[in-house]
């Protein structure tokens, strides 16, 4: 028996290892892009999408009328299988690939089709009797059954991205909840501020990612128009006057997402503005989240020569030359991860910017971009929190002991002494290294009873009218 069997295209003859659900044309795909190692198969929320969007075209297409109730029902079974996670190794395309999308629209069909055909008592390949063009994809065109699933699977996705994030912002709310006593210096361009509480520092970190869950859910909300019906370039063409409305019905139900079909299919078609935006709210996430990491570093640095304010957890020898040594690895790694998410949605920029006339190509690039992007800020948000935050502690002694001989309390007592006299006060513990707390008693400033009052750090953490 052979390994293989023989399947034919426009291009010509082509083996396909005969025990392939995949046909000739993802075949085609498999030899022409070798680009990226990341392929459909890694992306299960993409590959069921396509499902969801194959079901809802046949069922739309038998409920007018189009396609055969046997044909309708064995598709419908073999969309149901992958949907629940069957047959996903059969998804071998790379993500970045030529054709806007086409071979993997052509791998889910023949997919599709393949499993119909055994369904039906048929053989694999054996398409007179459920073809991947004639009958999985009646009605469509990659152009409008590609992007769709793409919406689809991202709009999910992003369900799981604020899942992740949900779960990083009780880590620091709890963080701050523990730390809450823990009085230390604010600074401002790296110099000494004004004393704050640590549990401050982390709530802040918590709520300047709280806003980011607004932001990516909004901006998800607009992968819910989909161009469904629009076939080739938004005009219908191939598709029953019904279809449209119909199957964006249909796929609704089916896939359990809110999907409406937009309004202008022609518009629709190369529109690639909904990525464009949610891309650019994974990044600004990922900048904040970088900005985080780098002052976890900051406040972490030392132990004998920084600020070493924090003690993150220990996770591996830090060098292979300096004994003793422990690096913020993980903080380190968030920060790269955030890096590869901004030059991603640089990525998208571009790729959305290609687009010509009726359609922009570029879509599978910016796909695994974004996709890529999700998957790697999931997967450091859960790093970060697991494996640093939630272990952090605190120095609190360190942390008082620089409050106490800090130049910075020195702005507490401007409402009492005056600018121009608390300028002074601090010049001179600058220049002697007297401590500003002696110098304001020495000048007779304000007496032992009201300076101790000012300067108590409890009393310099919020708002308050003059004591």
């Amino acid at each position: 028996m052979n390994d293989y069997r023989i399947e034919s295209d426009l291009i010509g003859e082509l083996k396909v290892p005969v025990n392939a659900y995949y046909g000739v044309q993802t075949q085609r795909a498999i030899d022409n892009f070798k680009i990226s190692n990341d392929h459909l198969s890694d992306h299960p929320e993409f590959i069921k999408a396509f499902a969801f969007v194959k079901k809802a075209a046949a069922q739309t297409n038998f409920e007018l009328g189009l396609l055969d109730e046997i044909i309708n029902k064995n598709i419908a079974t073999a969309c149901d299988e992958i949907i629940a996670g069957k047959m996903h190794k059969e998804f071998p395309t790379d993500m970045i690939q030529g054709g806007a999308g086409t071979s993997m629209n052509m791998n889910a069909n023949e997919v599709i089709a393949n499993r119909a055909l055994e369904l039906m008592g048929h053989q694999k390949g054996e398409y007179q009797f459920c073809s991947p063009n004639d009958h999985v994809n009646l009605s469509q065109s990659t152009n409008d059954a590609y992007p769709t699933a793409i919406r689809i699977a991202l709009y999910n996705l992003n369900k799981t991205l604020v899942e992740r994030l949900e779960l990083l912002i009780q880590s620091f709310r709890k963080k701050a909840d523990d730390l809450k006593d823990v009085i230390k210096m604010g600074r401002t361009q790296l110099q000494d501020a004004v004393p704050m509480t640590m549990g401050q520092e982390f709530n802040a970190f918590a709520n300047t990612l709280q806003e980011e869950i607004a932001r990516l859910n909004t901006n998800a909300d607009l992968f819910l128009e989909t161009n469904m019906g629009a076939t080739a370039i938004g005009t219908g063409l191939n598709a029953h006057p019904d279809y449209a409305v119909q199957c964006t019905e249909n796929l609704a139900k089916i896939s359990g997402v809110d999907v409406v079909l937009a309004s202008d299919l022609v518009e629709a078609t190369p529109d690639t503005g909904a990525y464009v935006i949610y891309s650019s709210a994974m990044k600004r996430m990922a900048v904040k989240l970088s900005k985080i990491c780098n002052d976890l570093r900051l406040l972490a640095s030392g132990p004998r020569a920084g600020l070493y304010e924090i003690n993150l957890p220990k996770m591996q020898p830090g060098s292979s030359i300096m004994p003793g040594k422990v690096n913020p690895v993980i903080p380190e790694v968030v920060n790269q991860v955030c890096f590869k998410v901004i030059g991603n949605d640089l990525t998208v920029t571009f790729a959305a910017e290609a687009g010509q006339l009726q359609l922009n190509v570029m879509e599978p690039v910016l796909t695994q971009s974004i996709m890529e992007s999700i998957r790697f800020l999931k997967n450091a948000m859960d790093t970060l929190r697991e494996k640093c935050i939630d272990g952090i502690t605190a120095n609190k002694e360190i942390c008082l002991n620089m409050v106490k001989n800090s130049i910075g309390i020195v702005t507490a007592l401007n409402p009492y002494i005056g600018y121009k006299n608390s300028t002074k006060i601090a010049k001179e513990a600058l220049d002697t290294g007297k401590s500003v707390y002696d110098l304001v008693l020495e000048h007779e400033l304000l007496s032992k009873e009201k300076l101790d009052e000012i300067l108590a750090p409890e009393n310099m953490l919020n708002p308050h009218t003059k004591f």
